[in-house]
């Protein structure tokens, strides 16, 4: 048996390499081997239980200042004993995490392939995202396979001089895994989600979900966004807003001090990935500056207002299944208005990030990548799947 590592320390992480996990559980060769790496150590656990999924290694990292430099000083010589220890044949990692970062530095510290999901986004801007940007650009040149989402970003790999041989168009795992969830359709968990959707049946109400999380947003920025979100739900009497907090305490103080108290206004505690999903599915609107909900939410139709001046996901607002409102009150408020006052809905069934399918392609190139025959042929996607 030939190991693979996939690396998981956020939620986002954990969902998008449980779609790989699953696809290699059965195969005669390569055998997945999940490490958690403790940089979000009450979340990963849950995500990958949703799945039937469990961590194989879990490794505690305990903070003191919670910065980035810290984190990466601890994670580095761990993954590197798990390394060490285990001696896979390939490393799988996910996006643009300091958990990703450390992992592609310690597998190529160690001459062990270095496979890139999520690979080529970009928006060209070292300054935002902040880090995620300047993480992602450090991990492609490491990398030796790198699993592009899109054409655009595998197109975007090609500019960067990267070989066309390395590059695999597989589309977002996340697809994979929203549709998975959504298709088991279990009973919402968080009691607020609970009592929430009773309400919007009885009282044939509508939802709105807003996700507002990023560095980059922090301050000035989030207090904007936020005093936007109550003044959606004074205008629209018709509509709930659910706003799940970020387990940062910056965050979550911000969202309670400037939402609570107003009656159609539900911060939660951080949902489960099937919760998530449950909300996500009957939205009217989403308000994020998540990516992965950039991703997800186009396969249920429902329009996005992306909380950025950038985004990396081009190809959903190229799409027309997302639009970039920033953090401008005006302009957040007239988006709002206007998908809300005129029921837009998109068409189901047209994500421009994949077709479910992305991790039986990304299970054939790591065959490849390790010097497997394999009968699978990676199916091209379209260049674009217009919402």
């Amino acid at each position: 048996m030939k190991e693979v590592v996939l690396l998981a320390g956020t939620r986002p992480e954990a969902v998008k390499i449980a779609p790989v996990a699953l696809a290699l559980a059965d195969h005669p060769v390569l055998r997945p081997v999940i490490v958690h790496s403790g940089q979000h150590a009450g979340v990963v656990g849950p995500a990958l239980r949703a799945f039937g999924l469990v961590a194989d290694v879990e490794l505690d990292v305990p903070r003191a200042s919670g910065s980035q430099s810290e984190l990466l000083s601890l994670l580095v010589p761990k993954f590197d004993r798990v390394l060490r220890t285990r001696a896979p044949a390939v490393v799988l990692v996910q996006g643009d995490t300091t958990t990703a970062l450390a992992g592609a530095l310690a597998a190529f510290w160690r001459g062990i392939p270095v496979a890139h999901l999520e690979a080529g986004l970009r928006t060209g801007d070292l300054a935002g995202p902040f880090p995620e940007e300047g993480t992602r650009q450090m991990i492609a040149r490491i990398a030796s396979l790198h699993l592009a989402p899109t054409d655009d970003a595998a197109a975007v790999l090609l500019d960067e001089n990267l070989s066309d041989r390395e590059i695999v168009v597989t589309g977002n795992t996340v697809v994979d895994a929203v549709e998975r969830t959504a298709l088991a359709d279990r009973p919402a968990r968080d009691p607020d989600l609970a009592l929430l959707e009773r309400v919007l049946d009885e009282r044939s109400e509508r939802l709105v979900l807003v996700t507002v999380h990023r560095r980059e947003s922090w301050g000035e920025p989030l207090e904007r966004v936020l005093h936007s979100v109550r003044a959606i739900a004074d205008r629209h009497p018709d509509v709930r807003v659910l706003l799940p907090a970020h387990p940062n305490p910056e965050v979550r103080a911000a969202a309670r001090d400037v939402l609570g108290g107003h009656d159609r206004i539900v911060v939660t505690e951080p949902l489960d990935y099937p919760d998530l999903v449950r909300a996500l599915r009957r939205a009217a609107l989403v308000l994020t500056d998540s990516g992965g909900i950039q991703e997800e939410a186009p396969s249920f139709g429902v329009p996005v207002l992306v909380l950025r001046d950038t985004t990396e996901r081009t190809a959903a607002v190229d799409a027309g299944c997302a639009w970039l409102v920033g953090t401008d009150p005006i302009r957040i408020l007239a988006e709002a208005g206007w998908v809300l006052g005129s029921r837009l809905r998109l068409p189901l069934g047209r994500n421009p990030f994949g077709d479910g399918s992305a991790a039986s392609r990304v299970r054939g190139a790591l065959e490849r990548l390790v010097g497997l025959p394999s009968d699978f042929a990676t199916a091209p996607l379209p260049m674009r799947i217009p919402c």
